[in-house]
């Protein structure tokens, strides 16, 4: 497996100038860096050196990296720019004319040079200073971010089917599930809020609208139908054009179009306001199992049962790229990373990929569950942020995932180290989602076992006291409760590059 090169993440910095004296040669200022002087020489000529040449590739390595001065003004400063190359030589021309023996700051009474050396007696040579041991203690060494697991807090039943989709409000304070219907729960309490019906067959897929009111939904009857979440009431228009199953759906950033993947190897791309489809990508030879809008909505990812990943241009339908590892394993589900640089995908050889689409090669693969015969998903999250959790403020990305042992995971993204690993369901887990903001980190799982479990996570001197509470939606229905909530921020560090995602 490559790892990203570090020309990639560290690009290389310019060689320093050299100021050019009046005769054409080179040399560096005695009061000055070449880096000041060129700041303000006419005649310096910047040096342009590729990369993929050998020669400039050895040249660039002999030179002398830039100096750095702690403490120092920043470079336009009057200190630095009032030292220019016209005043160096002013300067020094003028002290070239003074008498040998006289002073810059003598006056007509002051004696001389000569006159103070006869008048000083002679003093001992000075004996050479003992070196000093340093005293400067060494800095403490850096802690990394600990992370803290989750533990189960509830878990919700009143599925008679296996739960196939699961999904947090962009809020958090909803989460929908689906199985023949779709119900829809309080995420604080666990209270069910609304029992939504309308699909004649089972329902693979759910995606929720930026502004928190608008559920859709993607069902094997080939229909796309749309929600008003807090009302519980369906929209009257459906959207309807593909001849198979629908395998997958996610709004755009702006709310106002879908992109749905079916079962007919197609990708549409539907305009909410109409009901109508707006373009159709002839996108795969396999049912499409996945797709995704990029955080701006300017691109478009899907994959298929072909092994191929590909993303499109959402304004013109174009294909930009196409993903494929070389084992061609079937690609189940895929999500953009919230940084938009990366994507991560399900395959049905039981890996996790994450694939920098710009170079379009795979930087990171996360084993040990097992995945061959379902469509399993998960989502990306956040450590380090936590009470508990070392240095504070430093946070770091996870991929979490379920699996077909009733298990979920949870990996470091740059490591891959296996962070977490609980026992969940009773069965296969088909959906794992995240939601986190201002120190509350959640997680929300389904699976075949007919429930739902939220999970929390709480510091180590309060993981003790956690205990599952188990909701069932016959006890009773609360009304909805509009809690204040937001979407999470990701920083991923890939190999030092350190990237908001």
């Amino acid at each position: 497996m490559n790892e990203p090169s570090t020309d990639f993440l560290y690009p290389p910095q310019a060689s320093s100038p050299k100021r050019r004296r009046g005769n054409g040669t080179r040399s560096p200022s005695r009061y000055s860096s070449p880096d000041e002087l060129a700041a303000n020489c006419d005649l310096e000529t910047p040096t342009y050196h590729r990369r993929t040449s050998s020669k400039n590739l050895s040249r660039t390595s002999a030179e002398t990296p830039r100096r750095s001065y702690d403490g120092s003004p920043p470079e336009d400063s009057p200190d630095e720019l009032d030292h220019t190359i016209h005043t160096f030589y002013r300067r020094n021309t003028w002290s070239r004319n003074l008498p040998p023996t006289a002073s810059r700051h003598a006056t007509p009474d002051s004696p001389t040079r000569s006159e103070i050396s006869q008048l000083t007696p002679p003093q001992a040579p000075a004996s050479p200073p003992t070196s000093i041991p340093p005293t400067t203690p060494l800095p403490p060494p850096i802690e990394e971010a600990r992370y803290l697991p989750y533990k189960s807090k509830m878990v919700l039943e009143g599925h008679r089917k296996g739960v196939a989709a699961v999904r947090f409000s962009p809020k958090g304070d909803m989460i929908a599930t689906a199985d023949a219907t779709i119900r829809t729960w309080e995420t604080s309490t666990g209270n069910h809020l609304h029992t939504l019906e309308g699909h004649l067959a089972g329902i693979s897929t759910l995606a929720w609208s930026p502004d928190n009111r608008v559920l859709a939904s993607g069902s094997d009857d080939k229909s796309i139908r749309l929600w008003d979440a807090v009302a519980g009431k369906q929209y009257p228009r459906q959207l309807l054009g593909h001849n198979n199953y629908i395998y997958s759906i996610a709004f755009s950033p702006k709310g106002n179009m879908i992109v749905s993947g079916s079962y007919d190897e197609a990708v549409f791309l539907w305009d909410v306001r109409t009901a109508r489809v707006m373009r159709s990508l002839p996108a795969h030879s396999d049912p499409v199992g996945g797709v995704d809008f990029i955080r701006d909505g300017t691109l478009i990812v899907s994959c298929a049962g072909d092994g191929l990943i590909r993303i499109w241009d959402t304004a013109t339908g174009q294909c930009l790229r196409t993903l494929v590892h070389e084992d061609n394993a079937p690609v189940s589900s895929v999500r953009f990373a919230p940084n938009g640089k990366y994507v991560l995908a399900w395959t049905l050889d039981s890996c996790v990929r994450l694939w920098n689409y710009h170079e379009g090669r795979c930087v990171k693969t996360y084993q040990g569950h097992q995945n061959a015969k379902f469509s399993v998903s998960g989502a990306f999250g956040v450590y380090g942020d936590e009470e508990g959790e070392v240095p504070m403020g430093e946070k770091k990305a996870f991929a979490v995932s379920g699996s077909e042992t009733g298990e979920i995971m949870w990996w470091d993204v740059v490591s891959k180290a296996v962070l977490q690993r609980e026992m969940a369901h009773d069965g296969c887990v088909l959906g794992v989602d995240t939601w986190g903001k201002e120190g509350v980190a959640l997680a929300v799982s389904c699976g075949l076992d007919k429930t739902i479990k939220i999970w929390e996570r709480v510091a180590e001197t309060e993981s003790e006291f956690v205990e599952e509470d188990v909701v069932d939606v016959e006890i009773g229905v609360a009304e909805h409760n509009g809690a204040e909530g937001g979407e999470m921020d990701i920083v991923m560090k890939m190999e030092g590059e350190e990237t908001e995602v």
